[in-house]
C-alpha cells in the first residue's frame, strides 16, 4: 500500500514537483499524477495522440495551450466541435472579455453581449464572423463542389492568423475532425451560403475514412479527452474498429450516475470495446483551464 504523505509547497517550487506530491495526497490530487504517467507513457511508446475536447475551452485561455500541444508536436489528430471553430476565428481577430457567472443574462442580451459561463461574447463579433466566413465558403466553392470538415478547417487554417489553433494544425499537417460542424455558426453560415449554392455540399461521412485510417495505421493510440459529448464519443468510437485505445486520460465534471456518455468513466468504454481491457487509463474529475496545463506542464 503506497503511504499518503502531507506535503508543503515550497517556494519557488517546480510545477513537475508540486504534482509528484499531489501523487501521494489522495482524492483527485492523486488522479493528477496518474495521469501524467499516462501521457508519458503515450509519448514514450510512440502512441498515436488523439486531442478531443469541446468549444467552451477554445473560448477561454485555454486556447493557448491546445495551440501550444499543437505546436510541440504533442497531438497527431484533433477532434472537437463546431464551436470551437467559430471562437477560434473571432478570437484571433476580437477580444472575448471577462465578466461574472452570475450576471443579469436579460441585461446582457439587450447590450447585444452573449456569455460563456464568466467570458463574455459581444454580439457584433459573430457578425465579424459571418462576413468572414462567406468568403471562405466562396472561396471553396470555386475550387470543389463536395468537402469534408477537416478540408474546411485546414483551409480556414491556410489563411487564418498564426498563433491561432487552426493555424497550428495546418502547419503541422494534424487534420481536424468535426463531426458535428453544422451545429456552430460556421454551420449555419454554411446554411446561408447553400440558399444560393444548393451544390456545395459537406461530406461528414468521408473524414470517418480518413479517421479510421489514421486508427488502423496506428502501432498504439492514445486520447486526451477534455469534457465529453460528441467530441468524446467520435474518439472512443472509432477506437472501437481497432479494439480500443491502449491509453485515455478523461478530464471531466459531468457524473456518470445519469447513464451519459459525457459522464461515462473509461471502464464503461471498455464494455464496448472502445478501449482495451488492459488500456491504460486515468480520470480527473476538475475543470480543465485548471487540470490541462497541470498534467502538460508535469507530462512533457
Amino acid at each position: 500500500m503506497v503511504k499518503v504523505v502531507d506535503f508543503r509547497v515550497e517556494r519557488g517550487e517546480s510545477v513537475v514537483d508540486l504534482v509528484k506530491k499531489l501523487g501521494t495526497t489522495g482524492f483527485q490530487g492523486t488522479h493528477i499524477q496518474e495521469a501524467a504517467d499516462v501521457l508519458k507513457r503515450m509519448r514514450d511508446r510512440d502512441a498515436t495522440v488523439f486531442l478531443a475536447f469541446t468549444a467552451n475551452m477554445m473560448a477561454s485561455g485555454l486556447r493557448g495551450v491546445l495551440t501550444q500541444m499543437v505546436e510541440e508536436g504533442l497531438v497527431d489528430a484533433v477532434i472537437t466541435t463546431g464551436g470551437s471553430i467559430d471562437h477560434d476565428i473571432i478570437k484571433s481577430y476580437k477580444p472575448y472579455g471577462l465578466g461574472d457567472f452570475n450576471a443579469d443574462d436579460v441585461k446582457l442580451h439587450k447590450q447585444g453581449i452573449n456569455r460563456i459561463g464568466n467570458i463574455m461574447v459581444p454580439t457584433r463579433h459573430y457578425i465579424f464572423l459571418d462576413k468572414w466566413m462567406q468568403k471562405i465558403y466562396g472561396d471553396m466553392y470555386k475550387k470543389k463542389k463536395v468537402f469534408t470538415p477537416t478540408e474546411l478547417n485546414d483551409q480556414i487554417g491556410s489563411v487564418l492568423l498564426k498563433g491561432s489553433f487552426l493555424a497550428a494544425c495546418h502547419e503541422r499537417g494534424v487534420p481536424v475532425f468535426c463531426p458535428g460542424l453544422i451545429d456552430a455558426a460556421v454551420g449555419m453560415h454554411l446554411f446561408f451560403f447553400r440558399q444560393k449554392h444548393r451544390d456545395f455540399i459537406m461530406d461528414t461521412a468521408e473524414d470517418l475514412h480518413k479517421l479510421a485510417d489514421i486508427v488502423y495505421d496506428a502501432k498504439e493510440t492514445g486520447g486526451i479527452i477534455l469534457g465529453g459529448g460528441i467530441s468524446k464519443h467520435h474518439l472512443i468510437g472509432a477506437n472501437l474498429m481497432r479494439g480500443g485505445l491502449d491509453y485515455a486520460v478523461y478530464v471531466t465534471t459531468a457524473s456518470e450516475y445519469d447513464g451519459s456518455l459525457s459522464g461515462a468513466h473509461p471502464k464503461e468504454a471498455k464494455s464496448w470495446g472502445k478501449i482495451k481491457e488492459k488500456g491504460r487509463t486515468a480520470t480527473i474529475f476538475g475543470e480543465a483551464t485548471i487540470v490541462l496545463p497541470l498534467i502538460i506542464a508535469a507530462a512533457y
